[in-house]
Parts: C-alpha cells; sequence; structure tokens
C-alpha cells in the first residue's frame, strides 16, 4: 500500500503536462506527500480541467481511525458513488513513489524503502477520485493486483499485494469521462519494463 509520493515538480509545469488550469493556490509546503497532508490534483468538469490542493485520504468509515488513502475494493459502497460519477474522478501527480520490503534485511533487521519512477515521464498520474470535506475536499487512489505471480513485476517483487494505479498519457480523458465499467478498465499495473525502481 503506497504511503508516501514525490511531487518534486512546479504547478506550472504539473498544469502544463495535463493541460490544467492552475487553481491550486500555490505550492505545497514538501516536494512529497504522505497521508493527511495536501497534495495535488487534477479535476475535470465539462471540458475544463483544474489542478486543485487537497488533502489525501478520505474520512475513515465508522470504526476505522485512520484516512483512508487507497481504494482496493472498487465495488465498496464506501467508493461507488465516487467512482461512478466522473466528476469525481482525478489524475494525481506523482514524480517518484515509495513502497517498503516486505521482508526486513537481513543485516539490519529494518525494511527498505523503495522509489519507483517512470524514466520516459518525469511526471505522471494515479488514477484518484475525490470528495468534498466541508470547506475542503479529499481524494485517495487507486491500486491494483497483480495477474500471475507478482515478483515477475518490479513493484510486485517488493510489494506483491498492489501497486497504484498509474494512467497512461493517452488515457487521461479515459480516466476523467468513461462511464465507469469503462474507467476501471485501466485498472491495472502499469508495465513494468517502463518503470524503474532506486
Amino acid at each position: 500500500m503506497c504511503n508516501l509520493y514525490n511531487l518534486k515538480a512546479s504547478a506550472r509545469d504539473i498544469g502544463a503536462v495535463f493541460d490544467a488550469i492552475d487553481a491550486s493556490g500555490g505550492a505545497l509546503e514538501k516536494d512529497y506527500v504522505s497521508p493527511g497532508r495536501p497534495g495535488l490534483v487534477v479535476t475535470q468538469s465539462a471540458a475544463t480541467r483544474r489542478l486543485r490542493t487537497m488533502r489525501w485520504g478520505f474520512p475513515p468509515p465508522p470504526g476505522v481511525r485512520n484516512a483512508v488513502v487507497n481504494v482496493r475494493n472498487y465495488h465498496s459502497a464506501f467508493w461507488r458513488s465516487a467512482l461512478a460519477n466522473p466528476e469525481r474522478r482525478c489524475l494525481v501527480p506523482v514524480t517518484s513513489f515509495q513502497e517498503w520490503s516486505v521482508e526486513p534485511d537481513p543485516i539490519t533487521g529494518k525494511k527498505k524503502p523503495h522509489w519507483f519512477s517512470i524514466p520516459s515521464r518525469p511526471i505522471f498520474a494515479f488514477a484518484g477520485i475525490w470528495r468534498p470535506v466541508g470547506d475542503d475536499a479529499a481524494y485517495a487512489f487507486l491500486t491494483a493486483s497483480y495477474d500471475g505471480d507478482p515478483a515477475t513485476h518490479v513493484v510486485g517483487a517488493v510489494h506483491p499485494k498492489a501497486m497504484p494505479v498509474i494512467v497512461d498519457d493517452n488515457d487521461y480523458e479515459r480516466w476523467l469521462t468513461a462511464p465507469v465499467e469503462d474507467a476501471l478498465g485501466l485498472a491495472v499495473p502499469f508495465p513494468s519494463q517502463l518503470m524503474a525502481v532506486d
């Protein structure tokens, strides 16, 4: 489960990549985003895309303590209305994301952080959803399970449960506007051979 990602790019550069009007109100405090902190998202209404600032993590359902940052069960009633409404879908700009190794290092006894990026795309996007929360707004992003053996995927070899859904540049419009069944067709692991890990 991804709980940390980098966004080492200016709002201007991000807006240019996504053809979005900058309505973010300025730069983020840090060049990384963790749960509960503000992040940038791209929303679309009619034909206009906007770069906005929202908090990462949906308010939790009853009985859950922490904000919910990853969408795993697309059929859950908790996510259904946001997924079904194209105006509540968003793109989450990212420059790299972190997953922790499952097994601790045999020498240090500590789990190791691994950073994943897409060398051909310095700024890429997760498939996200958002909702209003009072006068603010919150977002989360989808994760996808691997087909077959997770160890054959660059991310799955480190974190075998799932990885964030990365939207190809050519599919931004589809994620932001298509009927839900079509949009969820994008919820698959990004091609391993196009990714790099540090």
